[in-house]
């Protein structure tokens, strides 16, 4: 049975790359030395006719723990620097059953699972077993996308569905370090919004894009789930250093899921819902321009004068924000989800 690699590697590493590794093998070392072993947390994944892509993440935990399950991931409420006190397992092999099918895959150098498998799947949610070393298996749901063309939502998180009313500079910090789950704040009106595009549109994919780690996936999920949103992909980024330098790019990770999602799924038109506090429209205006018929709109919330001023330090959106003329497509701009729907459905979106 072959074994894919879920992330190509370069030849020369970055050094920040190179030091993380040295760490995480540590760190590895050590733990396994006293008894920790891997277990599979499991991330939802999508995917078309004959593909589904396959998302998770292998860590060390205790001797008593087990894998962890799908009803503790969306129970165990935890405050956010326990999301980031993790050892992960890199190079691991795991199994990954499709419709009776098993895969071995390897995770990469941040223990991450992110490949694209073959599959036989039917269009609708299914849930695939993912499994480590001698550890029980790990459900991971997937939603597959049939060939007829529909609609679906493509979602950011913060400012979006959630507020944390902190200044941006410190709300990565806070997220990760200190703040506990149930203290973020819902966007008024946005679970409704998006639970009715559900119900026009029953095969719709929802999928949430944001610059978080995947590190709070888990609580992230959780959220959504506690305050009505419908279940969906979280596509998030790895923390920490990368092969090719320091820090990522949050504005190039949401470009480059939106062509990826343009290419893998060719028949939905997809309805982009961001807000105006950092860069949402300026991105989903310039691939409304560069695929106009991927877009079915785009639907922005508009900050509060004092969110603007957390957001980036000024009352108003960006100087580079572009206005509803620049975009090929229909949009609206509101400050909440029951605006956001009105406009849409004024527009014939809903």
């Amino acid at each position: 049975m072959p074994v894919t690699d879920s992330a190509p590697t370069r030849r020369r590493p970055h050094l920040a790359s190179l030091l993380e590794d040295r760490v995480t093998r540590t760190v590895e070392g050590l733990l396994r030395r006293r008894g920790w072993r891997a277990h599979v947390l499991a991330y939802h994944g999508y995917g078309g006719t004959g593909w589904v892509r396959v998302m998770g993440r292998v860590l060390l935990s205790r001797p008593s723990s087990q894998a962890l399950s799908d009803q503790q991931v969306r129970t165990a409420a935890v405050r956010g620097w326990r999301s980031f006190a993790t050892a992960p397992v890199a190079s691991a092999d795991v199994e990954v059953e499709v419709g009776g099918t098993v895969h071995r895959v390897r995770t990469d150098r941040g223990g991450f699972i992110d490949c694209v498998l073959d599959s036989d799947l039917p269009p609708g949610r299914h849930e695939l077993q993912l499994r480590v070393e001698d550890g029980l298996p790990v459900p991971a749901p997937v939603v597959v996308v049939g060939d007829q063309p529909t609609v679906g939502l493509v979602s950011d998180i913060d400012d979006t569905v959630m507020v944390t009313s902190l200044p941006r500079p410190l709300i990565a910090a806070w997220n990760t370090f200190v703040l506990h789950e149930q203290a973020r704040h819902v966007v008024p009106g946005m679970g409704p919004l998006y639970r009715e595009l559900v119900v026009r549109h029953p095969d719709a994919p929802v999928l949430y894009l944001s610059t978080g780690a995947f590190n709070v996936a888990p609580t992230l999920a959780r959220f959504l789930e506690r305050h009505g949103y419908p279940a969906g992909p979280l596509l998030l980024t790895d923390w920490g250093p990368t092969n090719t330098g320091w820090f990522r790019s949050g504005r190039e990770h949401k470009a480059a899921a939106l062509e990826r999602l343009a290419d893998e799924l060719p028949q939905v038109r997809w309805l982009l819902v961001g807000d105006d506090g950092q860069h949402d429209p300026e991105i989903y205006a310039e691939f409304a321009r560069e695929r106009p018929d991927r877009v079915l709109g785009i639907a922005i919330r508009q900050l509060t004068p004092g969110e603007q001023v957390l957001a980036h330090g000024t009352l108003g959106p960006l100087p580079e924000d572009h206005g509803p003329e620049d975009s090929p497509v229909p949009q609206v701009r509101a400050p909440d989800g029951t605006a956001l729907g009105d406009g849409l459905r004024s527009l014939g979106l809903l």
